[in-house]
């Protein structure tokens, strides 16, 4: 196949449709949009969510809670994520980026305390750690810091 052999699937591409263009068009005069009434109007119509005076549904549904704009939203990691780093090695999120651990850094990294650490001297810089995760890189002889 060439690109000059390329063509739109068919049915997938439709001829305009003109509207106004003399009663013989079968769309003339009013444009299919009957006599009078709202519809009619230029600017005729309703506002989204309008339902003809009855009480909308966004009105007739409770309210409830609150979402804080301001929270921070951290990226969690658990200690046995840490075993694909080689001895010695600074774990950064930049680092768990590359290593393909996280996907999105957002707001900071939180190191858990799920699993084990084979040990390893790891240097592990993080937003937060849980107890139980600075426990376990202590115990192998690494280092925990708080960003």
């Amino acid at each position: 196949m060439e690109l000059n052999e390329l063509r739109p699937a068919v049915g997938s591409k439709k001829e305009a449709f003109r509207k106004g263009r003399g009663h013989g068009s079968g769309n003339g005069k009013t444009s299919g949009r009957g006599h009078k009434g709202q519809w009619a109007r230029s600017g005729g119509g309703v506002r989204p969510g309008f339902e003809g005076g009855q009480m909308p549904l966004y009105r007739r549904l409770p309210k409830r809670g609150f979402t804080n704009i301001f929270a921070k939203v951290y990226t969690e990691i658990n200690v046995s994520d840490l075993n694909r780093f080689a001895e010695g090695q600074e774990v950064t999120a930049e680092a768990l980026l590359e290593a393909g651990v996280i996907k999105k850094v957002n707001d900071g990294v939180v190191v858990l305390g799920k699993g084990e650490l084979t040990s390893k001297k790891l240097t592990v810089k993080a937003a937060r750690f849980s107890k139980s995760a600075a426990e376990k890189i202590a115990a192998a002889e690494g280092k925990a810091e708080v960003i």
